[in-house]
């Protein structure tokens, strides 16, 4: 016979937004009966999290501070025209230590992973197998909606930890190397030392199309660590994706495609940043706003979280019309240059572009002077027209 569980709070989908989401509710709401609902085995998945100390207001990094598990004070960033170093600290989050932080904070039987789910509504959730859970409220983290809603292009990326045999001398992130051959669009690749014979390395395009051929992004890893005199004992572990970069689109459309008035969370809320793909900023607001909420019900949750994000997309509009310029105005093998350009601007304002915060200044700053695309199609890629 079918079980029925009965809890507070249902949130669907272990990834980075529901597993901040059941953070923040247990720490702030430790007698808010809560559920974390996983069809992997894990909470988290197989990821990593990199964001910037200034991606985290000071009154929410309480949250963040327990799952970090590699922090550096600067990072770098190369081109073929320009290198420098940023003297802001960066951090990593793997999904490993999200996993166990989760677990040994939820009460027993509260993550339910390896649970398929037939359906969600604002106030119930159905498995596969007959089992359903009754919320006063539900709130759906299951990744992206339906991205046709929306003008997209993408970031994909293939990346792996490495064991080397030897020590690397790699003292800080390389967040961008745009010095490598640029295939496929925008491409980077993106380096982590994690301890003296550990290394992370990622292969990043910004393409035009979603699909990610990981052989060639092996290989080209392989020429690349090769390049750097860097010989690998064993890989320890690899991912691979491609993350959505939103020019424009229809924000109504691509909410109600995740369920209508269902209360959502993270990418399937549209809830990342428009250029970057970065979603952990948000995640984080996210959790610390529903874990500040006097209603968390169902009908409660939906109004609030979308209003949230919402207000999230109408201000982000000067980060898409950015992503159009990338993508619409540029040439593939010359996106770098956009980049380029904009890594000669000030620390603080980078920063506050990755945490989506620009001012009004920034913005201004941001845009003057010469694009280094051709100045018809900036204008009509910022007019929609490209």
């Amino acid at each position: 016979m079918p079980a029925i569980t009965k809890c507070d709070v249902a949130i669907v989908g272990g990834g980075l937004a529901g597993g901040l989401l059941a953070l923040a509710l247990a720490k702030k709401r430790p007698h808010c009966d809560v559920r974390l609902i996983e069809g992997a085995r894990s909470i988290g998945g197989n990821h990593l999290w990199s964001f910037f100390a200034s991606d985290v207001a000071p009154a929410n990094r309480w949250l963040t501070a327990p799952l970090i598990c590699h922090g550096w004070p600067a990072y770098d960033v190369a081109f073929p025209a320009h290198r420098r170093t940023l003297k802001s600290p960066y951090y990593s989050i793997e999904s490993a230590r999200l996993d166990a932080v989760v677990r040994a904070v939820m009460p027993e039987g509260a993550v339910m992973t390896r649970r398929k789910v037939l359906a969600a509504s604002s106030k119930a959730v159905v498995f596969a197998d007959g089992d359903r859970i009754d919320a006063g409220g539900v709130i759906d983290c299951r990744g992206a909606g339906d991205l046709s809603a929306l003008k997209c292009g993408w970031q994909k990326f293939y990346g792996r930890e490495l064991a080397l045999g030897e020590a690397h001398e790699v003292e800080r992130p390389m967040i961008m190397d745009a010095t490598v051959e640029q295939l496929d669009g925008y491409r980077f690749v993106y380096a982590l030392p994690f301890a003296a014979t550990r290394l992370f390395v990622e292969d990043t395009y910004y393409s035009d199309t979603p699909e990610l051929d990981v052989d060639a992004s092996r290989a080209r890893l392989d020429t690349y660590a090769a390049m750097h005199d860097w010989q690998a004992e064993r890989v320890v572990r690899e991912e691979a994706g491609s993350l959505p970069v939103a020019m424009g689109g229809d924000f109504d459309a691509y909410w109600q495609s995740g369920g209508n008035n269902v209360a959502k969370a993270g990418v399937r809320a549209g809830l990342f940043h428009p250029l970057t793909s970065y979603s952990l900023p948000d995640a984080v607001r996210t959790a610390s706003l529903v874990a500040s909420a006097s209603d968390l019900s169902g009908a409660g949750l939906h109004t609030l979280l979308h209003d949230f994000a919402r207000v999230t997309w109408r201000k982000r509009r000067f980060y898409r019309m950015l992503a159009a310029m990338l993508f619409k105005a540029a040439e593939p093998a010359e996106r770098y240059r956009v980049l380029e350009r904009f890594y000669r601007l000030s620390p603080e304002l980078i920063g506050r572009f990755y945490s989506g915060n620009s001012t009004t200044f920034d913005r201004i700053r941001t845009l003057a002077g010469r694009p280094p695309v051709p100045i018809g199609r900036a204008v009509r890629a910022m007019r929609g027209r490209a």
